[in-house]
């Protein structure tokens, strides 16, 4: 009787357990961590951009070309190859927070990798660009 009540209180337990460690902590940071040559950025998914833009403390910076439109509360946008002539258009600080998108999150890649270079360290991609934006449901303003 006592080995039973103990294997129903050990189950108990591993359940409990298990529960907590799929539980998302308070205060986790939003993505995943892109490891590239010099450094790294963050990919986020549409709604973690979506929850971002709530609290916005980053600019926003699309670098497709050609020109398609823009997420909303969209900052700057210039060509994902000529992001060394337009870092006057970024914050000087290169710790500030900037997050890259484009249309399939091809060309947002490249430029983070190229700001990484320059030496930022804050830098956030949409993974999947506009188009997981857009098939996610989210505004997006097109151009017509």
């Amino acid at each position: 009787m006592k080995r039973q009540i103990l294997w129903s209180l050990l189950a108990v337990l591993a359940v409990a357990i298990a529960s907590c460690a799929q539980a998302p902590v308070e205060g986790e940071s939003l993505g995943r961590q892109i490891q590239v040559e010099g450094g790294s950025y963050t990919d986020v998914s549409p709604s973690d951009l979506q929850s971002m833009l709530e609290d916005k403390d980053f600019v926003l910076v699309n670098v497709h070309i050609p020109v398609e439109g823009d997420l909303p509360e969209t900052d700057v946008s210039f060509p994902f190859d000529e992001v060394e002539a337009n870092l006057d258009l970024l914050p000087e600080d290169k710790d500030a927070k900037i997050v890259l998108y484009c249309r399939s999150d091809r060309m947002s890649r490249i430029a983070a990798e190229t700001l990484i270079g320059l030496g930022f360290t804050n830098l956030w991609n949409l993974d999947g660009g506009f188009n997981a934006w857009r098939a996610a449901g989210l505004p997006f303003e097109g151009v017509e």
